[in-house]
């Protein structure tokens, strides 16, 4: 998913950007899965000092995550805002959540609650070190049976 020209060294990106060209490219199957999705995103840019192919696969894992939790439809909500110094991004979804006993686990590698063949457990442990990479933050806030919602907060540039 990487532009043509992008490389692995840090640049200017804007978190916006980088939202609104995965959601290109998931909207389709998010459409399909009865997913509604709600943009409230920032007017603003929101440039951080990132690699944009790394940002991507977090953003991708986060919202594929929430189409998983959603098999029979729900609504996707993403919203980014700036708060002091750091872009906070929301991933909101009204899907099955997670249990409290396993919230602790979720960053693991391998841990995943998906069925077999439908999950590796690396989504969650890949996004959260490429947070920790661009000296950002994630948290996540769950009510098994009434959805999720992550919060990444990355340093602005």
């Amino acid at each position: 998913m990487a532009r043509p020209g992008s490389s692995n060294i840090a640049g200017p990106t804007d978190i916006n950007v980088v939202i609104n060209d995965v959601l290109a490219l998931l909207e389709p199957q998010l459409e399909a899965g009865n997913v509604r999705l709600r943009r409230e995103l920032i007017a603003t840019p929101m440039v951080i000092q990132g690699m944009e192919f790394k940002l991507q696969q977090v953003f991708l894992n986060l919202f594929l995550n929430a189409r998983d939790a959603m098999p029979t439809g729900g609504c996707l909500t993403i919203s980014t805002n700036i708060n002091d110094q750091d872009a906070v991004i929301e991933i909101a979804d009204t899907g099955t959540g997670i249990p409290n006993d396993l919230l602790s686990r979720i960053y693991d590698p391998f841990f995943t609650t998906k069925k077999p063949g439908k999950g590796t457990g690396l989504g969650l442990s890949i996004t959260y070190g490429v947070v920790h990479e661009h000296n950002g933050s994630i948290e996540c806030k769950s009510n098994h049976g009434n959805g999720t919602r992550f919060t990444v907060m990355l340093p602005l540039a």
